[in-house]
């Protein structure tokens, strides 16, 4: 999914402050690198500091599950969010891909048994207990792929393509660690991690364009009279708001119809997901509120309505 270069957590008085998580260059390894994580709990907190540090989404989404699952959850991820921060921090494009085939690398590794990164390892012990195939991992790092690789959309096929890569597939190996008893549900999880980050591209439009990335179709921003080249410089007018609005009601529409869908027998379960999928509506509304004012600046929601927001989730 694409995100800011840099990450943030949310302080206790609301103020978004920066985090910055231990870093691993690709030719390393947790033995190689100095004061890099080794044993499990270092591993473990590795990936809650990567994928879901306090303050974040994720963090208060996490809270919904039992605690003895909540680190195989925080491994997952923190596997995707490695994945996704690829094109983010590194702006050479042979690079990121360099970058990207350590990691299959690395992927090849765990499943043989010798990871070598905190995440792998901290992976190790859930692939063994629940049996998630190298596929579905190797299905997470094809949106990685298509954002090295594409930066424009021209329609909404290919917007919907980029968004079951990037946020159906890592859903969709979450819904694993988080269980279930239907076995329709993961094919649903995805959907609903695919609507998700439809409505991102919405909240994220601003740090996106920063990145050089404009998800909004290219048939659609010439429909709506905006070009990219204004996104991208931050140029707000009435036909922007008009799009915008456009592009929260679709996606709105797709997270409430795809939370809907999961089957009530395991809702329970898949709380995190629904809680996130709660949060990101919450935030699209506080968005909209702002009369779409995302290209200058990056709006949260606080610690407080985070959290209440995703203790509400069903």
């Amino acid at each position: 999914m694409a995100s800011a270069p840099l990450r943030f957590r949310a302080a206790p008085d609301g103020h978004l402050t920066k985090t910055i998580p231990i870093r691993m260059q690709p030719h390393e390894t947790a033995d190689s690198t100095p004061g890099s994580p080794a044993n499990p709990a270092q591993a473990n907190e590795y990936c809650r500091q990567k994928a879901g540090p306090p303050g974040s989404a994720l963090y208060y989404a996490l809270l919904q599950l039992p605690p003895s699952k909540r680190d195989d959850a925080y491994a997952v991820h923190a596997f995707c969010q490695e994945i996704a921060d690829i094109h983010a921090a590194v702006h050479d494009p042979g690079v990121a891909h360099a970058k990207l085939d350590w990691w299959r690398q690395e992927l090849a590794r765990l499943f043989d048994g010798n990871p070598a990164h905190p995440v792998t390892r901290a992976l190790a012990p859930v692939v063994k207990r629940t049996g998630l195939s190298r596929d579905a991992f190797e299905a997470v790092m094809h949106g990685a792929e298509m954002d090295l690789s594409q930066m424009r959309y021209l329609d909404f096929a290919g917007l919907t393509h980029y968004c079951d890569a990037s946020g159906g597939a890592p859903a969709e190996l979450a819904s694993h660690v988080y269980g279930f008893d239907d076995p329709q549900t993961p094919a649903l999880a995805r959907a609903l991690g695919h609507a998700i980050t439809l409505g991102r591209r919405v909240t994220d439009a601003g740090v996106d364009a920063r990145a050089g990335y404009v998800y909004f179709p290219i048939d659609e921003l010439q429909r709506f009279g905006v070009t990219a080249a204004d996104i991208q410089n931050g140029k707000y007018s009435p036909a922007f708001v008009d799009l915008m609005k456009f592009q929260h009601a679709r996606a709105q529409q797709a997270i409430a119809a795809a939370a809907a869908a999961i089957p009530k027998k395991d809702r329970r379960k898949q709380r995190p997901l629904l809680a996130l999928a709660s949060l990101q509506q919450a935030l699209m509304d506080e968005v909209a509120a702002s009369d779409y004012q995302v290209l200058h600046q990056r709006i949260d929601l606080t610690p407080l309505r985070k959290f209440w927001k995703a203790w509400r989730a069903r």
